[in-house]
C-alpha cells in the first residue's frame, strides 16, 4: 500500500469509542453496516477479490482507485507474486471495517476505533496522512489454499463514478509449515522460559499470520504483544549482539521474522567486514550464521533457515538464505 494510504501498526489498544483522531472519523463494524452500504461494500469485494483470485490485472487496475495510479506496480506484483498462495482456494470474507473521515479537513494521521453493538469487542486501525473521505478495509481468507492463503483490501469510495475502487492490497499466507498463527502462539508461550530467542520470533510468527495486514489491533493482539514483552532475555533486550568466534568476533545488528520463501525464516543482518566477492562474501556469511546458531541453538530446531544481510555503512546487502541443515 503506498502514497497516502502508508500505515502504522497500532501499537496500543485503547478505550472502546467510536471515534479517532480527527473530528467526527468514524468506524462501523460489518454488523452493524446499513442494507446500502453492505451491498456496495460485497459488490466491490467480490469484483476486485475475483479479479486478484483470477490473475485479471486488466480488471483489477481499472478498478483502482484513482489517487492510487502510482501504486500499480507494487500492487500488480504483489497479485503475480500471490498467484501459487491462490491456487485451488475459494476467497470468502472474513470482516469489513467501513472507515469515515469525510468530515476531515485535510490528510492526517486517522486512528479509527471500531466497536461492536455491545462494546465487547474493539478493533483499532491507524492510517497515516489519510485524506477526507469514505474507506473501507476488508479481510478475507482463501479457503482450501495452499498455506492458508489470506487477503486484505483497502478501498476508497470515489465520488465521481459512485463506487468502491481498490486504494492497497496485501496478499500473506496464514499458515507456516503446516502450522497457523494459534500454533504458533502456543509454541511462544511453550518455550518463553526456556529460549526466549526463539519464543519471541514465535510470537512475531504469530502475529504475522493472524491478520493479513499491519495496521490493525485487537484485544487478542494485544495479549500476544504484551506476553512477548514480558520474555526475559529476549532479543528485545540483548540486539545489537556480539558474537566471538575465534580469533573473529561477529556483531549482529537485527534480527527478523522473514517468510518471503513462506517458510518460517529468519533474517540476521550483520555488521560485515566489507568484503565484497561474491565467494567471499557467503563464506563470511555462513560463519555469521554458525557463529549465531551456536549461541542461540534453539534457533534452529524452531525455523526453517537463515537469511544473511552484509550491513557495511549505510549499505545493507542480502547474500543468501540457508535451511538449518546447511548451516555448520
Amino acid at each position: 500500500m503506498r502514497s497516502w494510504l502508508k500505515v502504522l501498526a497500532a501499537a496500543a489498544l485503547i478505550s472502546a469509542s467510536a471515534e479517532g483522531f480527527g473530528a467526527g472519523v468514524s468506524c462501523t463494524m460489518q454488523a452493524e453496516l446499513g442494507a446500502a452500504d453492505r451491498d456496495a461494500l460485497a459488490a466491490a469485494g467480490s469484483r476486485i477479490s475475483n479479479a486478484i483470485a483470477g490473475q485479471d490485472l486488466t480488471g483489477l487496475k481499472a478498478a483502482l482507485f484513482p489517487a492510487e495510479a502510482s501504486a500499480w506496480d507494487s500492487i500488480s506484483a504483489t497479485v503475480t507474486q500471490g498467484q501459487a498462495l491462490l491456487q485451488s482456494g475459494q476467497i470468502a470474507v472474513r470482516d469489513v471495517f467501513l472507515l469515515d473521515a469525510s468530515s476531515q479537513q485535510a490528510p492526517a494521521d486517522t486512528q479509527f476505533f471500531c466497536s461492536n453493538a455491545s462494546g465487547s469487542l474493539t478493533v483499532t486501525i491507524l492510517m497515516r496522512d489519510l485524506p477526507p473521505g469514505r474507506y473501507a478495509v476488508v479481510l478475507a481468507d482463501v479457503v482450501g489454499s495452499p498455506l492458508a492463503a489470506q487477503l486484505g483490501l483497502i478501498l476508497a469510495w470515489d465520488q465521481p463514478s459512485s463506487q468502491w475502487m481498490l486504494a492497497g492490497l496485501t496478499l500473506r499466507p496464514g499458515a507456516l509449515d503446516g502450522h497457523d498463527g494459534v500454533w504458533y502462539w502456543k509454541r511462544a508461550r511453550d518455550l518463553a522460559a526456556d529460549d526466549p530467542w526463539s519464543a519471541w520470533y514465535m510470537y512475531d510468527t504469530a502475529h504475522f499470520l493472524l491478520l493479513p495486514v499491519d495496521f490493525m489491533s485487537s484485544p487478542n493482539l494485544e495479549k500476544l504483544q504484551q506476553e512477548q514483552t514480558q520474555i526475559p532475555g529476549g532479543p528485545s533486550k540483548t540486539l545489537p549482539l556480539s558474537i566471538p568466534d575465534g580469533d573473529r568476533t561477529w556483531r549482529i545488528v537485527g534480527v527478523s521474522l522473514d517468510a518471503s520463501l513462506r517458510e518460517p525464516d529468519l533474517a540476521v543482518a550483520y555488521q560485515s567486514t566489507g568484503v565484497t566477492d561474491p565467494a567471499a562474501l557467503r563464506t563470511e556469511a555462513t560463519a555469521v550464521l554458525s557463529a549465531f546458531l551456536k549461541t542461540e541453538p534453539g534457533i534452529r530446531a524452531n525455523f526453517h533457515g537463515l537469511w544473511a544481510y552484509a550491513v557495511n555503512g549505510d549499505k545493507r546487502t542480502p547474500v543468501m538464505e540457508l535451511p538449518m541443515k546447511q548451516i555448520p
